[in-house]
């Protein structure tokens, strides 16, 4: 029976190409020359510190356009606010969500079934799978997923007949 799955995964190689630019970037900003700024990439986490407020969203806005240049969805990436220290040192971290939330999930299972397609959706941790008796029907709904907005960057995977 053709099948598919819905998967939210970012590729963890273009997380570490985009924060590497950055740094080669900070590195040669003139506005950070002697300052003690840093970009810090730690699993599915992108912690950022400088002297002061404006100099981590400068980071932040640095970081964000090479995650955006490497074709990472920015509906995977979570700013959290800055944390600003009493002396004026500021940190903030960029987190990279991976996988498909159970509500999300739900609604991605609902949209599918409120469309009438002759097919089947398992929630299956962190991915939806779709199963159905023939090719065409499974393109049709991967066609409808793509048009539909989600609050998560959407893939498809494991197609098989």
């Amino acid at each position: 029976m053709p099948s598919f799955d819905i998967v939210s995964q970012v590729n963890s190689m273009e997380i570490e190409n985009a924060v590497n630019q950055a740094k080669k970037e900070l590195a040669n900003r003139f506005d950070f020359k002697g300052s003690k700024a840093e970009i810090i990439l730690e699993k599915n986490e992108i912690k950022l510190s400088a002297e002061d407020n404006f100099k981590v969203r400068t980071l932040n806005e640095i970081v964000i356009g090479k995650l955006a240049k490497r074709g990472i969805s920015l509906k995977s990436v979570e700013q959290c606010d800055a944390d600003i220290s009493p002396l004026g040192h500021a940190r903030q971290s960029i987190k990279i969500k991976q996988g498909i939330a159970s509500d999300v999930a739900k609604q991605i299972a609902g949209f599918i079934r409120d469309g009438k397609f002759k097919v089947t959706t398992q929630i299956q941790g962190d991915e939806v799978r779709v199963n159905g008796k023939s090719r065409d029907e499974l393109q049709t709904v991967i066609a409808a997923v793509r048009v539909k907005e989600f609050p998560v960057a959407v893939q498809f995977a494991n197609f098989r007949d």
